[in-house]
């Protein structure tokens, strides 16, 4: 049997379904999800292994038109990655109609030396000639590989998505150990659970305003593990949204993020977490840098 290994991205813009994808190939959540869009602010690999191939899943942020210095950087991770990918997937969700953005990839798609898969994300979204539509809409955008519908949620067709993108990956060895499921490191992880359980419910600009450090990880010494994590805004006002009435709000963050956080760890977890303001820190070169971006 040949084995074949390699990486691939997937494109999309913001909110296309591109992080549900890539857990549900890689069988365990190693990306977080979330409505709102720019949620990906990192390239995350997901490693899926089978004894055909290796395919190394690099999850990117959405690539949109920029308004600030972070999404100048968001764009600028994407672009680098797909420089470096041997096949791209396109995603589009099935039930929001093909606009300007996806265009927009798609023109940068069509410079790419590497095979672009079309997928129609989303699938159980809605109907089924909604669907059909949407994959007809999808392959007059380019000159796609393949063209592909898919249900990340249901499960559906994300084998035969695995399969194609596999097919399409260069003859190689294994590039990591087949019990890997990412490279990302386990501070960057924790951080990205906390963020996820902070996005829940906020609504407008907020979204954007939230990023989420690790302060330090340490062990008590009745063996308990401690994870102190500071949530920054970039606004006063925004602090008491966060925080909310009584510290309520801040503690349903908290309480919402520890099981994964246990489960990412295997063990029980005490998480402390600290609100504080980083003004306008997506327009700040230094801010960004200290922020990890």
């Amino acid at each position: 049997m040949t084995f074949r290994s390699g990486f691939c991205c997937f494109v999309g813009r913001p909110n296309a379904g591109k992080s549900t994808l890539t857990n549900a190939l890689v069988g365990s959540k190693i990306v977080i999800t979330s409505d709102k869009p720019q949620t990906t602010r990192h390239a995350v690999r997901g490693i899926l292994s089978r004894e055909d191939g290796q395919l190394v899943l690099v999850d990117t942020p959405g690539l949109h038109r920029p308004r600030t210095l972070l999404g100048q950087r968001l764009n600028d991770v994407v672009r680098s990655t797909l420089a470096e990918v041997d096949v791209v997937g396109f995603c589009v969700p099935a039930d929001q109609r093909i606009g300007p953005g996806d265009r927009f990839i798609a023109a940068e798609l069509a410079q790419l030396n590497a095979p672009v898969i079309g997928i129609v994300t989303k699938t159980d979204a809605t109907s089924k000639q909604r669907v059909a539509e949407q994959l007809l809409a999808l392959s007059q955008l380019g000159d796609f590989a393949e063209v592909v519908p898919v249900s990340a949620v249901a499960g559906e067709q994300v084998d035969l998505l695995a399969e194609l993108l596999i097919a399409r990956l260069p003859e190689g060895p294994m590039l990591y150990p087949d019990d890997v499921l990412t490279d990302h490191d386990v501070e960057t992880r924790i951080a990205e659970l906390v963020r996820e359980a902070a996005l829940d419910g906020v609504r407008d600009e907020l979204p954007h305003s939230i990023a989420v450090t690790i302060d330090e990880i340490k062990r008590r010494d009745s063996g308990l593990q401690e994870v102190f994590a500071t949530v920054h805004l970039e606004r006063d006002s925004q602090k008491g949204i966060v925080i909310g009435p009584g510290g309520s709000r801040l503690k349903k963050i908290g309480t919402t993020a520890r099981p994964a956080i246990e489960e990412l760890l295997g063990e029980k977890v005490h998480l402390a977490l600290h609100v504080a303001v980083e003004r306008d820190w997506q327009r700040d070169p230094k801010k960004l840098d200290r922020l990890g971006f």
